[in-house]
């Protein structure tokens, strides 16, 4: 018993440690995830904890059962817009972008390093995809409101480039320790494999488990656990029959977030608390795993390794990847620079290991590295470079909390909270007058706190800054609800981002020429303001794509929740002043 619980200590005392030890790495702008390494990393036969730990396989099953969690987790997040907003772009850089990245790298480790080019590729293969655990990670704790086109390809990418790296890895372990039986068919059979039943039992599965949980009424905190397991089974009985559990398990996910029932918002909080546990899990055993001086042994090789990946391999890959595709070079850019390494790289350089691969531990120790060196330099500056390379929004009100409530199956109702800025419209006017417009007649004070305590509601109530009002209101009027409540410096942001003007998407282009003289080709004068942005942008305009008209711009602003485009900002050119 004495050794069950020393585990048990040892186990909580990490986690505890890493937990709190987030509160750290957020002031210092330092990846979660690098976190997690460097506690496990000390708490190894090299750290202050001295804890030798070399089983390979238990951390490739924790490995495994961690990213299923986290990759349904991802999926459930993901909504079916982004889909059609970046589906065939990600899909080019979930198969062309991996293959790109590995021939690239591979070539150059192979004669930078002097080995066998078959190893050299294998690194770059164990190296050359992105990883879910840590885009969906970073992207969402990052504080910046990227472009729907370029958080949906960096998303879809990294949920959906696993069954290429696992197809690559496996066949060059294949060709290197039994070349005879590792040809051209084999490798597509295998991919086709991966991919075919990867994407039927997905959308299979998660059609059944999304029907199952609109129907089945269960206690609360259970939700969560028949979708995780549900997730579990589907991986393991996916990966049996040769296919893509990564692949499948995220794709249930998908299809699961985006069935909204009585049963969602039970599931997505607990998944989420499901989620980073397996993230802390999976990072410490893996920083366990390793042995830092051997990554020190490594360490300069390492860094030129990872800075090919990153300023060069990766950039190409997604550049040849998206050139067929509607992005601006800086969206490229930065797509280019998110190309973020995790745990999939280390869960894959385990299994050389597995399979004695000869000079393994040099890519277990090189794959490491990287993965550390990609989350200090890509994962530490993604707020930096965003603002840049301007692909940044400017920040929208939204509500301070949202809960969904179901009165019946199907009947929900959404109470949403909203913080009283200084200098807003809601400060010092009565709680009922922000129902007062037409769109919002519907909604209703549920409550107003003010120093963690209500008030009760008089005539002459009046709301103070630093009041949290809470709301009944119709699914969809939260944003627009929270600008009455968000301070006017706010909708400054906003307008100078977008412009002084609201333009009704159907305007037509040659009503605005004659409106403001603006010198506009003949064949663009009749279509649409959306069909001109159609023409620049394909068929999915996303919020903050731009045109510019004779130095006045016209700027998707906001978009309903099927991503049609709702109005379009016009910012006039700034005037020129002559001196006198």
């Amino acid at each position: 018993m004495d050794g069950i619980n020393a585990l048990f200590l040892i186990i909580a005392s990490l986690l505890f440690v890493s937990v709190i030890a987030s509160r750290v790495s957020t002031r210092l702008g330092m990846p979660l995830l690098l976190v997690f390494l460097g506690v496990g990393m000390l708490a190894g036969e090299e750290g202050i904890g001295g804890i030798k730990f070399d089983n390979f396989m238990g951390a490739t099953m924790i490995g495994q059962l961690a990213l299923a969690i986290i990759l349904l987790d991802g999926g459930l997040r993901t909504k079916l817009e982004s889909f059609r907003i970046a589906l065939k772009p990600a899909a080019v850089l979930a198969s062309w972008g991996v293959l790109a990245t590995v021939a690239l790298l591979g070539v150059f480790a192979t004669f930078y390093l002097g080995t066998d080019w078959r190893l050299g590729l294998l690194m770059a293969a164990i190296v050359g995809s992105t990883d879910a655990a840590a885009v969906f990670s970073l992207m969402r704790s990052s504080g910046v409101r990227l472009n729907s086109r370029i958080l949906a390809t960096l998303e879809l990418e990294s949920g959906l480039n696993d069954p290429m790296a696992i197809l690559l890895v496996t066949a060059l372990i294949g060709l290197i320790m039994s070349p005879a039986d590792m040809g051209a068919g084999a490798m597509l059979w295998m991919l086709a494999n991966q991919l075919l039943l990867g994407l039927l039992f997905g959308y299979g599965a998660g059609k059944f488990l999304a029907r199952l949980l609109a129907r089945i009424h269960l206690v609360e905190g259970l939700y969560a656990i028949l979708i995780a397991s549900g997730g579990l089974l589907l991986f393991a009985v996916t990966n049996l029959l040769g296919g893509s559990g990564f692949l499948a398990v995220y794709l249930a996910g998908v299809f699961i977030g985006n069935s909204r029932n009585h049963s969602t918002e039970h599931v997505l909080n607990v998944m989420d608390g499901l989620a980073w546990l397996a993230q802390a899990s999976m990072f410490l055993v893996l920083g366990l795993l390793v042995t830092p001086s051997r990554l020190l042994e490594h360490g300069f090789n390492s860094l030129v390794i990872a800075a090919f990946l990153i300023l060069v391999a990766r950039p190409l890959a997604v550049w040849s990847s998206l050139k067929w595709f509607r992005y601006a070079k800086r969206e490229v850019a930065y797509i280019s620079w998110v190309g973020l390494r995790g745990a999939v790289p280390i869960t894959l350089a385990i299994m050389p290991l597995i399979e004695g691969v000869p000079g393994s531990y040099l890519l277990f120790n090189v794959a490491f590295a990287v993965v550390i060196l990609s989350l200090m330099i890509q994962g530490t500056t993604i707020p930096l470079l965003a603002g840049k390379l301007k692909v940044v929004l400017p920040p929208t009100p939204e509500p301070l909390a949202s809960r969904e409530v179901w009165l019946a199956d199907t009947l929900p109702v959404t109470l949403q909270s909203f913080k009283v800025e200084a200098d807003s419209d809601a400060e010092n006017s009565h709680p009922s007058a922000m129902t007062r417009q037409e769109e919002f007649s519907g909604g209703h004070l549920f409550a107003l706190v003010r120093k963690g305590g209500t008030v009760n509601i008089h005539p002459s109530t009046k709301m103070q800054a630093g009041d949290v009002a809470w709301y009944v209101l119709k699914d969809g009027l939260g944003s627009d609800f929270a600008k009455q409540f968000a301070d006017r410096k706010l909708s400054q942001d906003q307008q100078q981002f977008y412009g002084e003007f609201i333009l009704n998407p159907e305007t037509k282009v040659g009503d605005l020429a004659m409106a403001y003289g603006l010198n506009i080709e003949q064949a663009q004068q009749s279509l649409t303001l959306v069909e001109l942005f159609r023409e620049h942008f394909g068929e999915m305009p996303v919020a903050g794509d731009r045109i510019a008209l004779n130095g006045f711009e016209i700027t998707v602003k906001e978009l309903d929740g099927r991503s049609y485009i709702q109005s379009f900002g016009l910012k006039m050119p700034k005037p020129h002043t002559e001196a006198v």
